[in-house]
């Protein structure tokens, strides 16, 4: 690879970053803004970089979206799993392959494709986007009954679509349906699949977790090295014995999640920032891969595509999926249009492209269309829809400063920081006058955008950002008692006057 190339990628990622934050603004995913740039910078525009390779752009993509996968896992929560696992993961499982069957069935009447190749495009795009539904949520939030619901189904439906894919591609390379005894085998390889995918993530991640409790070194840039090692190990492990390799990913980043292991929240920075960037560099490689021209020969086919998934398939899949759950008209509508594409379905376009099944790019420069589409229209109207049904509310403020507390051992002492809102009872008090356990501290407070040292007779005000370091089920209690005599264990303390050290100073960065 040339230096002109590495520094003309370089800087599309650069220019890609900067434009992110214009996205943000006219509520845009940010994905497709590194679609625009990849074709802008392709073959059919200025023409700085030239990609034609569909196999390396998959084994790209494929090793990205190990990191993509781990971190959708690593951030769910086993809490609002929990709460809203029924119609979350049916959704997740039995919706993708509803949205497959039906998408198949309409494009083979409507356009008439061969079934097997409508069934393929069916599966390809079956998945919503995991990084546009979450970047859309956290900038315009909306009622956790729908986030929590979109954002779980669109972190674990991956899978499922990657098997579908997987399988669609060997019914078409086969010629034709397979026998019931060949049907049979194919079921049973795809619950192997599932299955030891699912049991590579249960062992691994445990042996994960114990290799980050144990591996105690002071250079924390080494925890980040231990983490790539641990998701190509699990990915390799899987695949060794013919699982599913993206699922055990997934399914391990949701075990680790949901689990306390040394510099935990330093290392969620990390995960964030590798799959931000694995996002990017796919998008863009896709970008590169697509020919604008060749768009013109398929808007029609993609303008049928994208009507009938978005209007048709998806509000039936949610509608099937979810009828056994308790939710509203408008919860159901809101979640059908949030079904946003993105980077897995255009990853999975590859696939029959890699294997000689698309030889004049026609899937793909499909797929890609109604990706492209679904994220103009549906990302960027999500907002002005939660907003008509009464589901939006308002952002949260953010701090601009992160602290957290590194430690080499097993500690019950952690930082947490919450908002302080105009309801909060600890709005107008003293910090000497909230009786803390001798255990906590208060190290430091975000007011206006600014960092305050907090001292005995500082006031606590609507909107401050207070960062409170000890056990976390007790600054639970403190924040939600107002600092009231609550504790039946160990003695309460008032926080003294005196305390005039730099705050930070008691944190380790991570």
């Amino acid at each position: 690879m040339s230096t002109t190339l590495i520094l003309i990628f370089g800087l599309l990622i650069v220019a890609g970053t900067f434009a992110s934050k214009l996205s943000n603004k006219f509520g845009v995913p940010v994905l497709l803004v590194f679609l625009l740039i990849g074709m802008l910078a392709g073959t059919d525009g200025l023409n700085l970089i030239q990609l034609d390779d569909y196999g390396l752009t998959r084994d790209v993509a494929n090793i990205a979206l190990l990191f993509i996968l781990f971190d959708s896992g690593f951030n769910t929560k086993k809490e609002s799993l929990k709460k809203y696992a029924g119609p979350s993961i049916t959704l997740a499982t039995a919706g993708v392959a509803v949205t497959a069957i039906a998408l198949g069935f309409l494009l083979h009447l409507l356009l008439k494709l061969d079934l097997l190749y409508s069934l393929l495009i069916g599966a390809i795009i079956s998945s919503t986007d995991a990084a546009a539904v979450m970047n859309i949520m956290r900038e315009r939030p909306v009622k956790e009954r729908v986030s929590s619901t979109l954002e779980i189904e669109s972190a674990a439906n991956d899978p499922m679509a990657i098997l579908l894919t997987t399988f669609m591609v060997n019914m078409v390379l086969q010629g034709g349906l397979p026998s019931p005894a060949e049907f049979g085998l194919l079921v049973l390889q795809l619950l192997w699949q599932f299955g030891g995918g699912i049991l590579v993530a249960a062992v691994l991640s445990r042996v994960a977790l114990w290799l980050f409790n144990r591996f105690r070194s002071a250079n924390q840039s080494m925890y980040y090295v231990l983490y790539v090692g641990t998701v190509l190990s699990i990915f390799g492990v899987a695949d060794l014995i013919k699982a599913n390799g993206t699922i055990a990913v997934f399914f391990a980043g949701f075990w680790m999640g949901n689990s306390k292991f040394v510099f935990k929240r330093g290392l969620s920075h990390f995960i964030s920032g590798i799959s931000t960037f694995a996002n990017m560099v796919v998008f863009l490689m896709l970008g590169l891969l697509v020919f604008p021209k060749s768009m013109v020969t398929v808007w029609s086919s993609g303008l049928i595509l994208a009507a009938v998934l978005i209007f048709v398939a998806r509000p039936l899949t949610v509608w099937l999926s979810t009828l056994p759950f308790h939710l509203s008209n408008k919860d159901r509508l809101f979640i059908s249009w949030g079904g946003l594409k993105g980077a897995v379905p255009i990853i999975l376009a590859t696939y029959p492209a890699a294997q000689g099944l698309d030889e004049d790019g026609m899937i793909f420069n499909i797929v890609f269309f109604v990706v492209a589409l679904s994220c103009l229209l549906q990302g960027s109207t999500l907002s002005f829809l939660a907003k008509k049904l009464k589901l939006a509310i308002p952002p949260q403020i953010h701090s601009p400063y992160s602290l957290e507390l590194f430690a080499l051992d097993h500690t019950d002492i952690d930082v947490v920081d919450t908002l302080i809102h105009e309801e909060s009872p600890l709005v107008g008090k003293r910090l000497m006058d909230l009786k803390l356990p001798h255990s906590m501290v208060i190290s430091s407070i975000v007011r206006g955008g600014k960092l305050v040292s907090p001292r005995g007779a500082t006031v606590l005000e609507n909107n401050d950002i207070v960062f409170f370091m000890g056990n976390r089920k007790e600054v639970e209690q403190v924040i939600a008692s107002g600092g009231a005599e609550i504790f039946v264990e160990g003695d309460v303390c008032v926080l003294p006057i005196e305390h005039e050290a730099n705050p930070v100073e008691w944190l380790s960065e991570g």
